[in-house]
Parts: structure tokens; C-alpha cells; sequence
């Protein structure tokens, strides 16, 4: 595989970004988020540790969801976590918002070609 698009730099996405680095499951791997610098910062802590583990992975962070072209899987960890008070409602309601905008940048940066259908 090429490339793979990890959508949230979080702890999961962050953890999912260093198994597949460590595993060359792809030649490159992306980080997106909307923290700024965050996914920079996790991208540089992953490719600081390829020595160690040994591989050749690219590791990079973007907080353009352009950054994700190419990408033949796209994994999303992003959401909003539950605050005090919120109820599950609460935060369903928001990460629905979150994970509609995510699919509008995967089909419009990384669309699955037609000839895989």
C-alpha cells in the first residue's frame, strides 16, 4: 500500500499512526487535524522513533484535509470526547456533525476510484 490517512491526531490516531509505521503496512502515512501543529508534533515524535523500530515509513501531520490525496485508506479517530454534562445524545450529536464534514473531505480528496466498485 502507498499511503493511509489517519484523520484525528489524538491518542488513537496517534497509536494507530505508529503501529503502521512500525508494521510498513504503507510507504506513507498522514496525519490530519483541525489542532493546529498537532498533527506536525505527532508526525515528528513517530519518524523520531524509526531508528529505534526500524522502519522507513513517512510519517507526516497536515491540518489540511487536502494532505489525505492519495490515500487508499482513510482511517478516522477524530471526534469530540464527552465533557461534564454532556449527555451521550449530547455528544452523538456533535461528532455526527464532525464525521459528516470528514466524509466530504474523503470524497472530495480521496475518493475511492470507480474501478473498485
Amino acid at each position: 500500500m502507498q499511503k493511509v490517512a489517519i484523520v484525528g491526531a489524538g491518542r488513537v490516531g496517534e497509536t494507530t499512526a505508529q503501529f503502521l509505521a512500525e508494521q510498513e503496512t504503507a510507504r506513507e502515512v498522514v496525519l490530519i487535524d483541525i489542532r493546529e501543529d498537532a498533527p506536525q508534533g505527532v508526525a515528528l515524535d513517530i519518524a523520531q522513533t524509526a531508528p529505534f523500530f526500524r522502519f522507513d515509513t513517512r510519517v507526516t501531520g497536515s491540518n489540511d484535509p487536502a494532505a489525505m490525496a492519495g490515500a487508499e485508506v482513510v482511517v478516522v479517530t477524530a471526534g469530540v470526547p464527552r465533557k461534564p454534562g454532556m449527555s451521550r445524545s449530547d455528544v452523538l450529536d456533535i461528532n455526527v456533525k464532525v464525521i459528516d464534514g470528514i466524509v466530504d473531505d474523503i470524497l472530495r480528496h480521496a475518493p475511492m476510484p470507480s474501478s473498485s466498485w
